[in-house]
C-alpha cells in the first residue's frame, strides 16, 4: 500500500510548526520570526506534497500543497494561541499565508521533480 503524500506532508509541516512554536515560547527572538518562519514551513509542506505525489497535475500539486500548508499553519497557531503567545486574530493571517505558501511550494515541487513517470 502506498503512503499518503498529503498526510505525510501535512504531518511534517505540523511537526515543524509545533517545534517552532515551542522553541519560540521559550525564546522571544524566535517568536519574532513566527510570521516568516511559519509561512516558510507551510511552503515546505507544499513542496514535500508535490515531490511525494508525482502523479499530481500542476493544479493538484498547488491544491494539495495549499491544504498541507493551511492545516499545518492553523495547528501551529492553535498551539501558540493556547500558550498565550499569539492572539486569536492570528488565525486569519496564518491561514491565508499558509494557503498561499503551500500552493507556491506545491508548484515549485512540481517544477523540481514532482513529474509523473513517462
Amino acid at each position: 500500500m502506498k503512503s499518503n503524500p498529503l498526510f505525510k506532508a501535512t504531518a511534517v509541516g505540523t511537526i515543524l510548526q509545533v517545534l517552532m512554536v515551542l522553541i519560540g515560547h521559550a525564546s522571544p527572538a524566535v517568536a519574532q520570526l513566527f510570521p516568516v518562519a511559519g509561512t516558510g514551513i507551510s511552503g515546505v509542506a507544499g513542496l514535500l506534497f508535490a515531490l511525494w505525489n508525482k502523479s499530481a497535475s500542476g493544479g493538484g500539486a498547488a491544491g494539495g500543497g495549499a491544504l498541507a500548508g493551511i492545516v499545518s499553519a492553523l495547528i501551529g497557531v492553535a498551539v501558540s494561541n493556547q500558550l498565550g503567545d499569539v492572539p486569536a486574530s492570528t488565525f486569519g493571517i496564518a491561514g491565508a499565508s499558509g494557503v498561499a505558501a503551500g500552493a507556491i511550494g506545491g508548484l515549485i515541487g512540481k517544477m523540481l521533480g514532482g513529474r509523473a513517470p513517462a
